[in-house]
């Protein structure tokens, strides 16, 4: 039943469909805007196909105008640019360049087109046209640098090595520490290791100053020293292994130049001046601790503590009005340096000012009588 009602509606839709024989024999081309273009029989909805007939205009020549010979189609010309920008097929791009030499006008213009918005052609006529200058940016003469201190990117170009500093090397042992080595600028109050913590490596002060402290079980801090630029912090510790002696922070924004603890045993091992220079910093190191010492123990007074602190903070040189100024130091900071509490440095300083031994301008504090203070410091 349903096989005989298939084979009606085929012989139905075969009685009543377009033959389309001329149109597949034809070839294709566009229809002129005075024909009516007709949908296939296959298209239409059935019932509908005569009654769906639309107005097609083209811009290709009408039937009896046929178009000329040195035409190309443009989507065939937009064809080859996308096979040469995607596929780079330079068979595509020699199509566009030969129908941009093309006799007719309007292919000739397509391909133009086509070759002047494409990725590699796009910059082709730059040199025929002016191109914008490029404004540039003024130079700066005089760079700002982090925390106003002259930081050196290069130690072969420092020029603030000085003799007596660990990194006054030779030229090749320079080059070799300078491959090695990792510079750092920090701001004050950084810590760079910490008292009983595993070597990692030695820090080089290039510039700025470095605070040494110790720090007693009940939490007493006592500062042992202050590095200064061309100090080596951390040298006996990467040398013998164990733990760093002490704890260093920064007191003055720093630059700093690291060297891990492997590649400075092997600068060490290969390189004898840099030895010898090791051997120079730990004596000196050996020699400040036994004086501090000398000076923190047999000194009877904690006055006579504080009028060496002072001391040895202010230059030797007399100046023309006799008065010296001493480095900036905070009562906490002194306190922590001749191993007493901040109210008796606090009341100290009162009476040397009674005295008229020391005096404030602003918050730098003076040295009017070095004399006397060297009496005391006895």
């Amino acid at each position: 039943m349903l096989f005989s009602k298939r084979q009606a509606l085929v012989s139905s839709v075969a009685a009543r469909g377009v033959d389309c024989s001329a149109s597949v024999s034809r070839p294709h081309r566009c229809r002129p805007s005075s024909e009516v273009f007709v949908r296939p029989a296959w298209e239409q909805p059935i019932g509908r196909r005569e009654s769906l007939t639309l107005p097609f205009p083209c811009v290709t020549p009408p039937l009896n105008e046929p178009a000329p010979a040195n035409a190309i189609d443009p989507f065939y010309l937009f064809a080859c640019k996308v096979e040469w920008e995607q596929r780079e097929e330079p068979s595509a791009a020699w199509e566009l360049i030969a129908a941009a030499q093309s006799s007719h006008s309007d292919t000739r213009a397509h391909a133009l087109a086509l070759l002047a918005s494409s990725h590699d052609l796009g910059n082709a006529n730059s040199e025929s046209s002016p191109s914008p200058k490029k404004l540039q940016a003024p130079v700066e003469t005089e760079m700002k640098t982090p925390y106003g201190i002259d930081i050196v990117d290069d130690c072969m170009q420092c020029a603030h090595t000085q003799p007596g500093f660990f990194c006054c090397f030779s030229h090749p042992v320079m080059e070799t520490l300078n491959q090695v080595s990792h510079k750092s600028t920090l701001p004050a109050g950084a810590i760079l290791f910490v008292e009983g913590q595993a070597p990692r490596g030695m820090f080089i002060v290039c510039s700025g100053r470095v605070n040494l402290s110790t720090t007693s079980r009940e939490g007493k801090i006592l500062i042992l020293k202050t590095a200064g630029p061309g100090d080596a912090l951390g040298l006996s510790a990467v040398i013998s292994g164990v733990g760093y002696e002490t704890t260093a922070e920064t007191a003055t924004p720093c630059q700093l130049n690291f060297i891990d603890r492997k590649h400075f045993l092997e600068l060490l091992e290969t390189q004898t001046e840099a030895g010898f220079h090791a051997a120079q910093s730990l004596s000196r190191d050996y020699q400040t601790a036994y004086h501090d010492i000398h000076d923190l123990v047999l000194t009877r007074s904690s006055a006579g503590k504080l009028a060496r602190l002072l001391l040895s903070q202010s230059p030797e040189e007399q100046p023309q009005n006799g008065t010296s100024k001493c480095s900036p130091m905070t009562h906490e900071e002194m306190a922590q340096r001749i191993g007493a509490s901040r109210e008796t440095v606090t009341r100290l300083l009162s009476e040397l000012r009674k005295k008229h031994l020391i005096g404030l301008d602003g918050p730098t504090l003076i040295i009017r009588d070095r004399t006397a203070l060297e009496a005391l410091a006895v």
